[in-house]
């Protein structure tokens, strides 16, 4: 089921993930956070909850659903109005609509780790690694945060709730790598996402980066001697390698797009690209597809490929598919980035997708050639980074 298209991309008409944004507030000062409101309490009314779930609900005939939501800090909402809006989802139908909030734990108590417990609401906790690796997440004081977002880790742990792990690496280095898998195995954390520190939004962080294959050679090395916790990048990378080995990659490629939207708080629908929530481009201006006020999620999902933002970034698709041979890999990448380090949404290669998704492959190859070495073996000039599109 599938509506509209730039050259050659269709756009679904459902997802199975839609971001819900309860606030815009964050109680943290992080480094290389993007969000441009995160200093404003504004929180998502139960009417707006009520349209997300309006439209989830139907989803849930046709596949599984998850709303994932997704601050500033979620729980900053406060607990109850949090509930509040939870009591907008109904069990769907006849898929459940499941849950997931995305914190970075610091407000956990028992009382949060009840309801979450409760609710089935599944978790992931924000933490860079051990030390120094977390200094980039202070509080609106400056002091570190490490301590408070480890007491609620604690917290989740005493309640017997299982949480996942994001962590931005601002500088990856194989020694980095290391520690941080060592770190977040000894936390119990279920499964871990790990995102480079990008140029986006409201962060600026100067110049490409080389050196990336060497960390995730690294952290794949981490993860090959003790696989306890899964890697989500990785996990998505050999997705694609059992494809490629099953003579199913070029379908891969022709799957229409998931628009995952982003539902901000007063109800702006962000159809695809969910990081471009609150920004606005010179040429297109706010890129929202208009608001769960004036018409249904359904409707402003099936109008999106009309506007000419969406076009866009969907003839940015189309320019990957015809021009990288990563395509059938990361099929397209993300608007956001391509925005944030052009200025345009119909280009292609970024920074973002060489260091994230190429230089990952080749980190992972490595291991896989027979004449691989641990990277403390590698002779001296041999760690450059990974091939370019």
């Amino acid at each position: 089921m599938a509506h509209g298209q730039g050259v050659g991309v269709c756009l679904a008409a459902t997802s199975p993930l839609v971001f819900c944004q309860p606030t815009t507030l964050c109680n943290l000062d992080c480094a290389y956070c993007y969000l441009p409101e995160r200093t404003t309490a504004r929180r998502m009314t139960v009417e707006v909850a009520a349209a997300v779930a309006a439209a989830v609900s139907g989803w849930s005939r046709l596949h599984p659903v998850r709303v994932l939501w997704h601050g500033g800090e979620p729980l900053a909402t406060g607990l109850e109005h949090f509930s509040a809006l939870l009591d907008k989802f109904g069990p769907g139908r006849p898929h459940p609509v499941r849950h997931a909030v995305q914190t970075n734990a610091t407000l956990i108590d028992d009382a949060w780790c009840e309801m979450l417990a409760e609710r089935g609401v599944e978790v992931t906790v924000s933490i860079d690694g051990p030390g120094a690796d977390n200094a980039q997440r202070p509080d609106r004081s400056g002091r570190s945060s490490t301590g408070r977002t480890l007491a609620g880790i604690g917290r989740l742990r005493a309640h017997g709730i299982p949480f996942g792990g994001i962590a931005v690496v601002s500088d990856p280095t194989p020694v980095a790598a290391e520690r941080l898998y060592g770190f977040v195995r000894d936390l119990g954390v279920r499964a871990l996402g790990v995102n480079l520190a990008e140029h986006k939004g409201a962060h600026r962080r100067p110049g490409p980066r080389a050196g990336a294959a060497d960390f995730w050679a690294a952290l794949a090395g981490a993860w090959r001697a003790d696989p306890a916790v899964p890697i989500r990048d990785f996990d998505q990378a050999f997705g694609y390698l059992r494809d490629e080995l099953a003579g199913t990659a070029e379908s891969r490629a022709g799957r229409p797009f998931s628009p995952l939207p982003l539902i901000t708080w007063d109800g702006d629908v962000v159809p695809l690209s969910p990081d471009l929530a609150g920004f606005s481009s010179p040429r297109h201006g706010p890129f929202t597809a208009g608001n769960l006020r004036d018409a249904p999620l359904d409707t402003l999902l099936a109008r999106a490929p009309d506007l000419p933002w969406v076009r866009e970034a969907l003839d940015g698709i189309t320019n990957c598919r015809t021009t990288c041979d990563h395509f059938a890999y990361c099929r397209g990448g993300q608007a956001a980035n391509k925005y944030f380090e052009t200025g345009r949404l119909d280009t292609t290669v970024t920074d973002h997708c060489n260091s994230s998704k190429i230089q990952l492959m080749e980190g992972l190859l490595r291991h896989a050639r027979p004449d691989h070495r641990p990277h403390s073996q590698d002779p001296p000039g041999t760690q450059g980074p990974g091939p370019q599109p």
